[in-house]
């Protein structure tokens, strides 16, 4: 499945996720740019690196990515579900949010990996945070998903809640199939994704709870 695009339009310009893409694109381009010897060294110092870890990490891992479709992904979910976020939070919260939700996914995959020398890297905790907000404040929407069977192909309307929740449950039981697996270090971070959705989820269940009581 290839998700497209929500039904939602949001009601004003998505600067911060906008911003936060472009932002992306070009330190990944620059990343690109370096001869190895120099991005092994950028990518260990501003990358989450557990057994040596370093405060500022938590933040600037956000904008570096491991591959063309590593930073395609991630940019592909911030774009679908950002705006609609960044719409219901405003532009300067959101970027607090995101920004924040993404440092406490990265804390809880350093949690499970605490002596791991294998750098972490990506937005994809951020943007977990982001799908779990989404997850809570739009749960009547639906996502545009391109379907592939071989020589089929379709665009299907697939409520968010399954897409969503398909998408936290895979990571869930990938994150407990880590654990005490040698070598679980590595790879994708499944306990980043996990943490952020949840973040993501408790922040939206505070704005829908917030929401009703001013109806009343």
């Amino acid at each position: 499945m290839f998700p497209v695009s929500d039904v939602i339009p949001s009601r004003t310009v998505p600067v911060v996720t906008v911003g936060l893409i472009v932002v992306n694109v070009l330190v990944f381009l620059y990343e690109m740019a370096l001869p190895d010897v120099r991005l092994e060294q950028f990518v260990g110092t501003f990358a989450v690196v557990p057994a040596w870890f370093w405060w500022p990490s938590i933040v600037t891992s956000q904008f570096l990515h491991g591959g063309w479709m590593h930073i395609l992904w991630n940019m592909i979910y911030l774009w679908i579900f950002g705006d609609n976020v960044e719409d219901r939070l405003g532009h300067a919260r959101f970027l607090v949010f995101y920004l924040g939700a993404g440092a406490a996914a990265a804390m809880l995959q350093i949690l499970f990996n605490p002596f791991s020398a294998v750098p972490m890297l990506g937005a994809s905790g951020a943007i977990a945070a982001v799908m779990g907000a989404y997850f809570v404040l739009y749960p009547q929407s639906r996502v545009l998903t391109a379907i592939f069977l071989v020589v089929f192909f379709d665009l299907v309307e697939i409520p968010a809640l399954f897409f969503l929740g398909l998408w936290f449950l895979l990571q869930l039981v990938n994150g407990i199939g880590s654990l005490g697996v040698a070598g679980a270090g590595g790879g994708t971070a499944f306990w980043a994704h996990i943490g952020g959705f949840v973040v993501g989820v408790g922040v939206g269940a505070v704005l829908r709870s917030r929401d009703r009581r001013w109806q009343i």
